[in-house]
């Protein structure tokens, strides 16, 4: 669970309330993401807390999808959290070298935030709303507005409304499946037997 009241120029912000909010959040991430890797995602958090299970909600939803180009850490299963995140992060830097990691993490903001998702550049900082010193984690990361901040973080992610966190995490994981088919098809569009047979002349009727 991190913390935002502020917003980067740089960072992407959408509302779950807007209904094309999953093709918009795909089309940040096919500019953000580097179209020759094989992409990380470690989604932080854990299900024994209403709103800070966006994150595992998001990597269960995404398990079972057979993604090529994702590998999805951190499940309602097997969750990401903080008493693991240092031990699991660093098998994770074994099973990948040098990865490029999309790290998903609840966060709590202001009212006015709450049920928006924020794309950014850079590591979010896990456990930062609950004063927690983690090990900040990507390069690029998705935070979920779940709440407000301010007082008694504990009790406010306890009492998140379980529709607004699985309503985001189901467009957020949506959105990670509409950028595994762009990527794929950038992908396709990009081989070398596209660019070989496009360069070949046209054959001549009548030669054989």
């Amino acid at each position: 669970m991190n913390f935002k009241d502020k917003f980067s120029k740089e960072e992407k912000r959408v509302s779950t309330d807007d209904p094309a909010m999953s093709d918009i959040l795909s089309t940040y991430l096919q500019e953000w993401l580097p179209p020759s890797k094989d992409i990380v995602v470690t989604c932080i958090g854990t299900d024994r807390s209403t709103g800070d299970a966006f994150g595992p909600l998001v990597g269960s939803m995404l398990q079972d999808q057979s993604l090529e180009t994702f590998h999805i850490y951190g499940t309602l299963e097997e969750p990401l959290h903080a008493l693991n995140l240092k031990e699991r992060l660093a098998a994770i830097r074994k099973n990948h070298p040098n990865p490029y990691i999309l790290a998903i993490d609840a966060c709590l903001g202001k009212s006015t935030s709450v049920g928006s998702v924020v794309l950014g550049k850079g590591a979010l900082n896990p456990g930062s709303a609950l004063k927690k010193d983690l090990p900040p984690v990507g390069q690029l990361h998705i935070s979920g507005m779940v709440n407000v901040s301010g007082f008694m973080e504990h009790v406010v992610l306890q009492n998140t409304r379980l529709h607004v966190v699985m309503q985001m995490a189901a467009k957020v994981a949506a959105a990670i499946q509409l950028s595994e088919a762009k990527r794929k098809q950038v992908n396709l569009e990009s081989s070398p037997y596209q660019t070989f047979t496009a360069n070949m002349p046209p054959v001549k009727k009548g030669i054989r």
